[in-house]
C-alpha cells in the first residue's frame, strides 16, 4: 500500500455493498383490511420510507447495507435506529436531528386497488438532510449508492444527494436511482392525495433530467418514467431518458414483470431483457417497488446477469404485494431461494404455511440486538411454589411481587449488560418485575399456562380467545408448559393439542415468539424415544415453537433423538434450554455436561435451585433484600459458570475428535 493516496486505498476496500439515501419514516399501517382509512381502529408500526425499506430489504437478502438519513431525537427515531440495527443495517449515516420530528405515514388497504395514505412530513427530520451529513469515508466504504427521487425535490437535500453521488463515483462505486415519484412530496397536490402516483410537471421533469447522467442504473414504473422522460408515452419517455443518460433502465410493469434496457430503446417494451413473473394475489401494493428494488440490487451488486437480477426483483415484488406492511413483507435470502425452487403453490403467499414458516424463522431478530446463541436463564415464573413458601412463612402473597423484583435485580447484576442472559417471569405475581425488565437487554420469557393444569389451561388474563396477547410487548417470549405424554388418552391429547394449536396461532398473529416446555416424566414413564415422539407430534400439528424447554435427557441417545426431530422439522429453530426441576447443583452440573454435547442445546432455564433458599428465608424475615439478591446472584453465577465450562469442554472434545 506504500505510495498510494488515501483515495486509492479507499478504492481497495469496500466493506458495504450498498448505501441508500433519503426518506426515513415510521409507517402506521391500518390493521383492518377492506375499510376506509377513516375507520381504521388500530395500526401496526413498521419502519418505512423507500431508502429505509431498501436498506432493510437488501440486508435481508444478505447484502451489507447502510443508510443515510435523518431521524428525530425521540422514540420514533430511536425505533428506526434499533429496527435497522436488528436487520444488520449500518446506521453510521443516520443523523439524529434535535429540532425535527421523525416522519410518519398512515396507510391502509381499502381493496385490491385502493391504498390510501397520508404523509406527515411537514419539516420532518429526513428533509433536513444536508451536505454536511455526507461522510466521504462512509461513501467510499460502499460498492454502490442508491438515491430516490424525493430528495431531489428540495435544494439542500438535493445537494446532499449530489455530493454522495460524486463521492461514490470518485471512489469507484456505482450509482442507482429509484425514481420513486410521489406528486404530493413535490408539492404538486394536497395532503389527502398521498395515493396519487402521477401528475405531469415540466419542473419535476427538468429537475430529474438534470441528474440522470449521474446514474449507472435507473429504475421506475411506467408512470415514473413518464415524469422522468416528460411524456406519457412510455417508449418516448424512455428514449428521452436515454438521450441524457447511459444508465441501464429498468421499467417496472406491474403484473407483467419488468424490462431492462442497456442500450437503445426498442419499439416494444416486450423487447427488453426480462425475467419470469410470478402470478400471485395482490393484497397490498404499498412498498412493492422497494421490495422489487431490493431484489434487483441483490443481483446487480453481486454480478448476476439481468435475467437473474430481474427474477430476484420480480419474486421480491411478489412477496411484497402478498403481505401486510412494506419491510415486514420482504423475504430473506433463504426464503427467496426456497420460493424460486418451489414456485407459487398458493397465490395468496401469506397463506402458504410452509413459506410463512420460513419467512418467520429466517427473518425474526432478537430484541435490542441480543445474541441468544447461549442462554443462561433465571426462571422465577413459579407461582404455586412461591405461594406455598409464603403460606409456610405466614405472610401475605402480596410480598411475592417484591421478591420477584429482587430476583430480577440478581439477574441484571449477573448479566451486567451482556447478551446471553434472561429471565422467566409471570405477570400475575411478577408484574412489576416484568415492567422493570423491559429494555434491560435480558431475554424475557412470559408464561401463559395456569400452574400445574392438566389438561392445559391458561391464565385468565390471556382470555378465552387468547386476545390478551395483543397487550404483550413484542420482546416477550410466550412460554407454555404442557404435561404431555404419548400414552395420554385421546381425549386428553385432543384437549391439550387444541390449546397449543390456538396459542401458536395467536403468538404468530401478534408477532410473539413461543417457547414450548414439555415434561412427560411427571405423567408417565419415559425412554429414549418419549420426548422426540412428542416433538414430532407437535410439528405434525403445524406448531413450530421458536424455543423448546426440556427436562434433562436420561441418555445421549435420547438427546440425539430430540435434536434430530427438531432439526428435521425446523432447521431454523432458536434451540433448546434445559430445565432444572429443583435439582441440586451437582446434579445440574452432570445434566449440563451431557446436554452441552449438542449444539442445539443453547443453555438452561433454572429457578428453584437459584431462588428457593433465599425465598424461604426472605419471606420469613431471616434475610434482607441485599442478602437475598447476593445469595441468588452467587447461585446464578455458579450455574452460568457450570454451563459455560460444560460447553467449552464439549467444544474442545469435538475439536479433538475432528482433528484426529
Amino acid at each position: 500500500m506504500t505510495g498510494q493516496s488515501p483515495q486509492e486505498r479507499k478504492r481497495k476496500v469496500k466493506q458495504l455493498d450498498v448505501i441508500t439515501i433519503g426518506r426515513s419514516s415510521v409507517d402506521l399501517y391500518g390493521a383492518q383490511v377492506g375499510g376506509r382509512l377513516e375507520d381504521m381502529a388500530s395500526f401496526n408500526k413498521y419502519i418505512g420510507g423507500s431508502p429505509t425499506n431498501m436498506a432493510a430489504g437488501t440486508a435481508r437478502l444478505g447484502l451489507k447495507s447502510g443508510l443515510i438519513t435523518r431521524v428525530g431525537d425521540e422514540h420514533m427515531g430511536r425505533f428506526i435506529r434499533e429496527e435497522l440495527a436488528r436487520h444488520g443495517v449500518d446506521t453510521s449515516g443516520v443523523v439524529t436531528d434535535p429540532e425535527r420530528l421523525t416522519a410518519l405515514v398512515l396507510l391502509g388497504i381499502r381493496d385490491q386497488e385502493q391504498f390510501p395514505l397520508i404523509f406527515y412530513r411537514e419539516n420532518c427530520a429526513d428533509m433536513a438532510l444536508c451536505e454536511d451529513d455526507i461522510d466521504p469515508d462512509f461513501i467510499a466504504s460502499s460498492k454502490s449508492v442508491v438515491a430516490t427521487g424525493t430528495h431531489l425535490s428540495h435544494p439542500h437535500t438535493e445537494a446532499a444527494v449530489l455530493k454522495a453521488l460524486r463521492l461514490a463515483k470518485d471512489s469507484g462505486g456505482r450509482t442507482a436511482l429509484d425514481i420513486d415519484y410521489r406528486p404530493n412530496l413535490w408539492d404538486l397536490s394536497g395532503h389527502g392525495d398521498g395515493e396519487n402516483r402521477f401528475i405531469a410537471s415540466a419542473k419535476v421533469t427538468a429537475k430529474l433530467q438534470s441528474t440522470l447522467h449521474l446514474f449507472d442504473l435507473i429504475v421506475g414504473t411506467e408512470e415514473e418514467f413518464h415524469i422522468a422522460g416528460g411524456s406519457t408515452d412510455t417508449l418516448e419517455a424512455l428514449r428521452n431518458v436515454r438521450k441524457v443518460s447511459g444508465a441501464t433502465l429498468v421499467c417496472k410493469r406491474g403484473p407483467m414483470g419488468a424490462s431492462a434496457f442497456e442500450g437503445a430503446i426498442p419499439d416494444s417494451l416486450d423487447d427488453g431483457i426480462s425475467g419470469p413473473g410470478f402470478q400471485v394475489e395482490v393484497f397490498n401494493v404499498l412498498g412493492a417497488g422497494d421490495g422489487f428494488m431490493s431484489g434487483l440490487l441483490r443481483g446487480w451488486i453481486t454480478g448476476e446477469d439481468w435475467v437473474t437480477s430481474l427474477t430476484y426483483a420480480n419474486a421480491c415484488g411478489a412477496f411484497a404485494v402478498s403481505r401486510h406492511g412494506c419491510t415486514p413483507a420482504y423475504p430473506s435470502w433463504e426464503e427467496l431461494q426456497f420460493f424460486l425452487d418451489c414456485g407459487v403453490k398458493e397465490k395468496a403467499l401469506r397463506k402458504d404455511r410452509q413459506l410463512e414458516q420460513i419467512h418467520w424463522s429466517s427473518n425474526r431478530h432478537t430484541a435490542h440486538g441480543g445474541d441468544w446463541s447461549t442462554m443462561r436463564v433465571f426462571a422465577f415464573d413459579h407461582r404455586i411454589q412461591i405461594e406455598q413458601m409464603a403460606d409456610a412463612a405466614g405472610v401475605s402473597h402480596d410480598h411475592i411481587g417484591f421478591f420477584k423484583k429482587l430476583c430480577l435485580d440478581a439477574a441484571v447484576k449477573v448479566a451486567n449488560g451482556k447478551s446471553g442472559y434472561g429471565i422467566l417471569c409471570d405477570s400475575r405475581l411478577g408484574r412489576d418485575a416484568l415492567y422493570q425488565a423491559a429494555g434491560t437487554g435480558l431475554w424475557i420469557g412470559h408464561p401463559v399456562e395456569w400452574p400445574a393444569s392438566r389438561p392445559l389451561a391458561l391464565e385468565p388474563e390471556i382470555g378465552a380467545d387468547f386476545g390478551g396477547l395483543v397487550e404483550w410487548p413484542t420482546e416477550h417470549v410466550v412460554k407454555v408448559l404442557c404435561f404431555y405424554h404419548p400414552n395420554d388418552s385421546l381425549e386428553m391429547k385432543a384437549q391439550q393439542e387444541d390449546v397449543l394449536t390456538r396459542l401458536f396461532a395467536a403468538c404468530r398473529r401478534n408477532g410473539l415468539e413461543m417457547l414450548l416446555e414439555v415434561i412427560p416424566s411427571k405423567v408417565g414413564p419415559v425412554d429414549d424415544e418419549t420426548t422426540s415422539e412428542i416433538i414430532q407430534r407437535v410439528y405434525d400439528l403445524g406448531i413450530y415453537p421458536d424455543w423448546w424447554k426440556l427436562e434433562p435427557m436420561t441418555s445421549r441417545a435420547a438427546w440425539s433423538n430430540v435434536c434430530d426431530a427438531i432439526t428435521r422439522n425446523d432447521p431454523n429453530t432458536r434451540g433448546i434450554v434445559v430445565l432444572g426441576l429443583d435439582a441440586p447443583e451437582d446434579q445440574l452440573a452432570a445434566s449440563f455436561t451431557e446436554a452441552a454435547q449438542f449444539d442445539l442445546v443453547k443453555g438452561f432455564a433454572v429457578g428453584r435451585t437459584i431462588f428457593a433458599d433465599a425465598a424461604r428465608k426472605w419471606l420469613a424475615g431471616e434475610m434482607t433484600n441485599d442478602q437475598a439478591i447476593a445469595d441468588m446472584k452467587a447461585r446464578f453465577e455458579r450455574l452460568c459458570q457450570l454451563w459455560d465450562t460444560a460447553r467449552a469442554n464439549a467444544q474442545t472434545s469435538h475439536h479433538q475428535e475432528h482433528s484426529e
